[in-house]
């Protein structure tokens, strides 16, 4: 089984398809559906969705009662039946059938040369263009109903679904045009009862306007669904007598658009994505209202099992990954994004001073990315509440490391800013407090070590404090999401706490851009704008060590931690979706495998577009995995207050990460370690 396999990671590939129809002639359209099929079929997909009635054409009227052209169906769908006994989808195919004594539009599914059930439509839409009801029956009332078709007796009614019994997670349902236009669509009751790949087989002609809607009422159905939603319309050669037809092909899933077609297609359109069977089980774990309200809403379904067989080999990957699930690639997107987090945390900050009659703002500025976030959010704030500047008391707190470029940004930003600063040299009381430590440092000794660096980042911290007291104003702190998942803050009296931290929900990637958009949506005068971008052109470092003195190399974060764009990626899949460390690192080689794929988020510089291979992917996970389950949950544990930012989580114990301070990693590595090739 290779690592590189779709459905080892719980994914499905799927296809919505959209074939030329030739009006009431069955036979001809089953050979379209075939030709569709086995390409389908030659991709990997596990299912494969048509049109409404695209068996017989959805505008052929009064032709759905003649006894020839139903005769012809039933031909017809022998013909799949008997061609599809070496194809491994299931094909959703639209046909009217015979059954008791009325007609009925249906979706037949078919896999492996048999007819694994039959789904009536329930309801028929009898207004402006639409004339159903004078050719078909509802199924309403048929569940529990067989059916028997082309020498195939098979389950008949709206109440069946069809799980694969050696892919976990794949239950398909399907319903028919209007099923879906109604209030409570069959699939909302069919994904309650476990459905998780959702198809609507329409026809649905084409008014001005009307593609819209439809890719709404479809992502909306996904996103409170939970579940992946397929939509295939009518295209080319239905009649025009009276109507059009654009022969939309669309996938969704949670919410989110996979792929669509183009419209107004001239031949066939066959449209496919892997769909992420493992993030829709976990979003319907974590979400318990999914399951209480299907506790409202029961319904009986029946299950029909097939056997798919998926391929166990590389067939690629139909989807695409954002290298940055913080960031969106989108320049709307970002753009929104953006406004909206900077504005949480304005009004965040703004809330906490009003509702703790704080007057004074006291803030460390180092010249580096989280505390100019930090302070521009505070330069706002109280620019919103109509306080002065000067109520903003900024130290700059140079120590052992800091270089002159960063103290140089972070006076210039305070200058500019208009804000209260100051400099307060930490070297004298550092080397006063190594010395009462005995440690070697004050010996002369170059010794860098964890006690030399925290020394550094405690006192910074605790002069804070001491000028809150002094001033009566409340430390603003500035550590971000990104760190808090790593540890990577020095706990206590150090950058892990503060009065209220704004950026606590903010991950180290999106800082950047938040930097940028506030350039660039000109939130400041100019001279702050230069002092921001030079800024984003710094090296991100802690700064708690000297340059090296024969290559003058700045203390690296990145370099002990791993990249901040792999591990806000990690930190991503495994805070909002639980995944398996294999998968994220399979997701991880998508995103990051190939620099020239994909596209980057606006304004990202290209010289900083890097590429990480599976072995480096794996080793900087494996740095995530133990520093975010082995040891940092204590100080995660004991996090100031400070609000939610992104969709993709917080790390607050009182919202969406709770978890043991004393746990381990064990579990997680182990995953990680046995199915991740490391070569």
């Amino acid at each position: 089984m290779s690592f590189h396999a779709i459905y080892r990671h719980g994914f499905a590939r799927v296809a919505a398809c959209t074939t030329r129809c030739t009006l009431a002639d069955p036979a001809a359209n089953a050979e379209a559906i075939l030709a569709a099929a086995r390409q389908c079929d030659a991709e990997g997909a596990a299912l494969a969705v048509f049109p409404e009635l695209s068996l017989s054409g959805y505008a052929i009227d009064d032709l759905h009662l003649q006894d020839t052209l139903l005769d012809a169906v039933e031909q017809a769908v022998g013909t799949l039946l008997a061609a599809s006994a070496t194809l491994r989808p299931v094909l959703l195919v639209g046909a009217p059938l015979r059954h008791g004594r009325r007609i009925y539009n249906t979706a037949l599914a078919i896999q492996r040369g048999r007819l694994l059930g039959v789904v009536p439509k329930v309801h028929l839409p009898n207004y402006r263009e639409f004339y159903e009801h004078r050719w078909f029956a509802s199924g309403a009332g048929t569940e529990g109903g067989e059916i028997t078709v082309a020498g195939q007796c098979a389950p008949f009614g709206p109440d069946l679904l069809f799980a694969a019994e050696d892919l976990p997670g794949l239950v398909l349902h399907a319903e028919i045009c209007e099923d879906f236009w109604v209030p409570v669509p069959p699939s909302a009751t069919a994904a309650l009862a476990g459905a998780t790949v959702l198809a609507n087989l329409s026809a649905s002609n084409i008014t001005v306007g009307k593609a819209d809607t439809r890719r709404l009422l479809c992502q909306s159905q996904s996103a409170r669904c939970l579940a992946a939603y397929l939509y295939a319309a009518a295209g080319v050669g239905e009649s025009t007598t009276d109507l059009a037809w654009d022969g939309q092909v669309s996938i969704f899933e949670n919410g989110e658009i996979l792929k669509e077609s183009d419209r107004f297609p001239e031949a066939d359109q066959v449209v496919i994505a892997d769909v992420d069977l493992d993030l829709l089980r976990q979003e319907r774990a974590r979400q318990g209202t999914f399951d209480d309200n299907q506790r409202l809403h029961t319904r009986a379904f029946r299950t029909v099992t097939f056997r798919l067989d998926p391929p166990m080999e590389d067939i690629g990957f139909a989807r695409s990954v954002e290298r940055f699930p913080f960031v969106p690639a989108s320049p709307e997107r970002l753009s929104q994004d953006c406004y909206e987090a900077y504005n949480i945390q304005v009004s965040g900050l703004v809330q906490r001073c009003q509702a703790t009659s704080n007057r004074k703002i006291i803030i460390g500025v180092s010249g580096g990315l989280d505390s100019t976030q930090a302070l521009i959010v505070a330069a706002k704030a109280f620019d919103r509440m109509g306080r002065p500047r000067s109520d903003i008391i900024a130290y700059t707190l140079p120590g052992f490391g800091t270089s002159a470029g960063t103290k140089t940004n972070a006076h210039r930003l305070m200058a500019s800013l208009s804000v209260t600063a100051h400099e307060l040299d930490i070297r004298p009381a550092a080397r006063q407090m190594l010395a009462d430590l005995g440690h070697p440092f004050a010996r002369g000794e170059p010794v860098y070590d964890v006690t030399f660096e925290n020394v550094q980042a405690g006192l910074r911290t605790d002069y804070l404090f001491r000028a809150a007291n002094r001033h009566g104003g409340m430390v603003l702190g500035t550590g971000d999401l990104s760190e808090l998942a790593l540890g990577w803050c020095t706990y206590g009296v150090g950058d892990q706490m503060s009065h209220y931290n704004v950026n606590a929900g903010v991950p180290k990637t999106l800082i950047q851009h938040l930097i940028r958009w506030v350039i660039a949506s000109r939130q400041f005068e100019a001279g702050v704008n230069e002092t921001l971008q030079s800024v984003l052109e710094t090296e991100i470092s802690p700064e708690l060590i000297p340059a090296d003195d024969e290559t003058k190399q700045l203390q690296s974060t990145e370099a002990k931690i791993g990249p901040y764009a792999l591990q806000d990626f990690n930190l991503f899949y495994t805070l909002r979706y639980g995944f398996r460390p294999s998968k994220i690192a399979f997701l991880a080689l998508q995103a990051w495998g190939d620099a020239a794929r994909g596209t980057w988020p606006p304004g990202f510089p290209e010289a900083s577009r890097n590429a990480y291979d599976l072995p480096t992917i794996r080793r900087w996970l494996e740095v995530f995995l133990q520093r975010f389950f082995g040891f940092a949950q204590f100080k995660r544990s004991a996090l100031p207050n400070g609000p939610k930012v992104v969709a993709g989580g917080s790390l607050s114990p009182r919202g969406d990460w709770r978890a043991p301070s004393d746990g381990n990693a064990n579990a997680w590595l182990a995953e990680l370690r046995s199915n991740v090739p490391a070569e």
